[in-house]
């Protein structure tokens, strides 16, 4: 179980936030910037699995061979993606599920923002679909789907899940991206330990509006190493041999914190909402709490 009842409860009085996208397929439960009475007609739309069939236009079926889905006004759900790295750098630091003085493994950590967000997602009505990105593929797929029924199946899903091979997030990001979606909130959940960092801020607004959750370990940032080391590279398996001291260390940590501002100053430029997030915070008070004050969720 990725968290309990207590936890879910807190997580269903909240709302994920889009203030620019507003692409709705069916009344959910969060209001539209239209104005007008929610059973009034607004528009019409391809369908998309996932869509509710009671929403099909039926005599326009009839005279296109096309299904479309009709739009009303004033409410309307929201189209969520959830995407997770599954790279072998997030395999790290203690074995899943343990807790350490640095906190939570890094990829049982995502699984419990996936699984969060997503219960949010589902308690609001919105479409979730949710993107398990490894290597230079979509590995594996949750939804489209709504509604709290589904949140066990989505539960299976995420724990089904194993970190594993190298990072290629703007491939993984292209291919997901080659599957016609509807436009709606992204949030990518990542350490972000990919070259091609610019490339992939774009994959992410491109269409949607997006969120970066940016997770690393503590020890990733201050590592607690001295001495003659020889390092390992999780990835690739490459191996560097170095002697580690007290200067190097001090420019190490530098230069971790010049990476996280480069990213954070790139975020603002593309209107990404950024969050760096370490394992030793809870969770869920980061949901609750820095998501909340971040404008991702309200």
């Amino acid at each position: 179980m990725l968290f309990d009842e207590s936890t879910l409860r807190k997580l269903n009085q909240l709302t994920l936030v889009a203030s620019r996208i507003r692409s709705g397929a069916i009344k959910g439960e969060r209001r539209s910037s239209k104005r007008g009475s929610s059973v009034e007609f607004a528009d019409y739309r391809d369908y998309t699995p996932g869509d509710d069939l009671r929403r099909l236009d039926w005599n326009i079926y009839a005279r296109l061979e096309r299904p479309f889905i009709k739009l009303l006004e004033e409410e309307e759900d929201l189209a969520v993606h959830i995407l997770l790295d599954g790279s072998k750098s997030m395999d790290w630091p203690a074995p899943p599920g343990l807790e350490t003085e640095n906190g939570l493994h890094k990829f049982r950590y995502a699984l419990r923002m996936a699984a969060g967000l997503g219960a949010v997602a589902l308690a609001s009505g919105d479409s979730l679909s949710v993107g398990f990105l490894q290597n230079e593929r979509v590995a594996a797929e949750f939804g489209p789907t709504r509604g709290g029924a589904a949140l066990p199946r989505l539960f299976r899903f995420l724990e089904s899940l194993e970190p594993g091979g190298e990072t290629n997030l703007d491939a993984a990001l292209k291919a997901y991206s080659t599957i016609p979606r509807r436009a709606g909130l992204l949030v990518l959940i990542s350490d972000l330990f990919d070259a091609g960092q610019d490339n992939i801020l774009l994959h992410l607004r491109r269409k949607h509006e997006a969120a970066l959750l940016h997770i690393l370990s503590p020890d990733e940032l201050d590592p607690p190493l001295a001495g003659d080391l020889q390092l390992l590279d999780t990835e690739t398996g490459y191996a560097q041999d170095v002697s580690l001291d007290s200067g190097l260390r001090a420019l190490y940590r530098e230069r971790a914190q010049a990476w996280l501002q480069s990213i954070q100053a790139s975020c603002r430029k593309h209107a990404i909402r950024y969050l760096d997030i370490t394992t030793s915070r809870p969770w869920e008070q980061v949901i609750l709490l820095e998501m909340r004050k971040a404008g991702v969720v309200k």
